[in-house]
């Protein structure tokens, strides 16, 4: 892991399980993780569905795509030939089996994180994640990512021990134009479910 972002999110997954293969989604405090909070999210992983709806999306992660994520699939998230990539990442995670990945989007290098969380002490329930990068674009805010392009993912063993896992091949994408900032309003949250 080289994001900071990952790094304190991982720590503080790995200090709630303890001995056991992960912990409860209702031990996650986000008082303690408010930091961590807008480049975090958590998507319901159901194997017989395959839909892996988004749950909880920080504002960050929101701001790349102008609008809420939550109630959306993770999988729309990615580009049609990495769907089923990223779909196999998170079965494998909800099988107690962390991940770290590098990601591409409209030039920007990512890193995602993925932690498996139980829900009311059922496995296959819950991913708890994060996709945070060091760059910060001059478009952000102004217009959409595009589709999230996966480099590659690493399984993480025996807290930490990294075993490569899947490898995308790279795709190389222009750099974006530089644009203005504005406001901009997401529209989203309580109004979309009246």
């Amino acid at each position: 892991m080289r994001q900071q972002v990952s790094k304190e999110l991982f720590a503080y997954w790995n200090s709630l399980k303890g001995a056991r293969a992960a912990p409860d989604r209702s031990e996650i405090d986000p008082s303690e993780i408010r930091h961590l909070l807008a480049d975090s999210f958590i998507v319901e992983v159901d194997a017989g569905k395959y839909e892996f709806p988004v749950r909880v999306c920080g504002a960050r992660l929101n701001s790349l795509w102008l609008c809420e994520q939550k109630g959306r699939s993770f999988l729309e998230l990615w580009r049609e030939e990495d769907r089923t990539n990223a779909a196999a990442a998170l079965m494998t995670v909800s099988e107690s089996s962390p991940i770290v990945g590098s990601i591409r989007g409209d030039g920007i290098e990512f890193e995602l994180l993925l932690l498996p969380l139980l829900y009311f002490g059922k496995s296959r329930l819950r991913v708890m994640g994060a996709l945070s990068s060091s760059q910060r674009p001059v478009w952000l805010g102004s217009r959409p990512i595009g589709p999230l392009t996966l480099k590659s993912l690493r399984v993480m063993e025996d807290a930490g021990a990294l075993h490569r896992f899947i490898v995308a091949p790279k795709s190389v994408q222009p750099a974006p134009e530089p644009r203005s900032h504005r406001l901009v309003v997401y529209q989203g949250g309580k109004s979309r479910f009246r």
